[in-house]
């Protein structure tokens, strides 16, 4: 458990002020006109663009050493997980 830890105080995480202050104001406004959701969902995006097309050369390089078909899979566990959660985001239950 501590070697987990040490490994994620150890990352370094260097997005462009830009983005975040976008971030910030586009949930922001989300949220004041009530949709909690669409918020959600912005910060989602935000978060798979994080993840995986601003740090892109990296997944492909480091992730090509594993397997020629980790890109592949990486951004199909990617695009299925944000599929799913803009189905799941978008249905209602009472």
């Amino acid at each position: 458990m501590l070697e987990l830890l040490e490994f994620i105080g150890s990352i370094k995480f260097c997005a462009p002020f830009y983005q975040i202050a976008l971030l910030l104001a586009l949930s922001t406004l989300a949220l004041i006109f009530g949709n909690p959701r669409v918020a959600l969902l912005i910060n989602y995006l935000f978060a798979l663009y994080w993840a995986y097309i601003f740090d892109r050369a990296y997944i492909l390089e480091a992730g090509t050493k594993h397997s020629p078909f980790f890109p592949w899979i990486y951004f199909g566990f990617g695009f299925a997980v944000f599929l799913l959660a803009a189905i799941g985001l978008f249905f209602k239950r009472d």
